[in-house]
């Protein structure tokens, strides 16, 4: 516990912060208006959007909490939310009979599809449209490697 803490230098406390609040506020108007226009949370939409990227609509219930980055309880609970609205089922797993599948319902399906253009337009009119094609390309970058090195450092 001896070692020296490496304290951002004012460039770096910059850039961090200006990430930080980027984060905080287009996350904040995008769920606002996700909520608003669509009656869907951006928990919602996230799990929507897991399920509908992989065949079937359907994920290990395990799985789609590490993949979202939630704690089984979380997970647990935003599931039978979404359930009790119709937008996911929940279904056992007949190989172990352990696990559990998260399922994408139709009713989720067209909730997810009547959102995502409304989504697409905000993503576009609050942060896309503001930025370069190259920027666009380092911030790509930037995630990716940063994404892989959290994947990495994650078992």
């Amino acid at each position: 516990m001896g070692e020296a803490v490496r304290w951002l230098t004012s460039e770096e406390q910059h850039a961090w912060r200006g990430f930080v609040r980027l984060h905080e506020r287009l996350g904040g108007r995008l769920g606002r208006q996700l909520q608003t226009e669509s009656n869907m949370s951006t928990a919602d939409f996230a799990v929507l959007v897991e399920l509908t990227d992989v065949p079937e609509g359907r994920q290990r219930f395990l799985d789609l909490a590490q993949s979202l980055e939630w704690e089984k309880s979380r997970m647990s609970h935003h599931i039978s939310r979404m359930a009790k609205r119709g937008l996911v089922a929940r279904e056992e797993c007949a190989e172990d009979g352990r696990g559990a599948f998260v399922v994408i319902t139709d009713a989720g399906r067209e909730a997810i599809e009547a959102a995502a253009p409304r989504h697409v337009e905000a993503v576009r009119a609050l942060f896309l449209d503001h930025v370069t094609p190259a920027e666009l390309r380092v911030l790509a970058d930037i995630s990716e490697r940063v994404v892989g090195k959290l994947d990495e450092d994650s078992s």
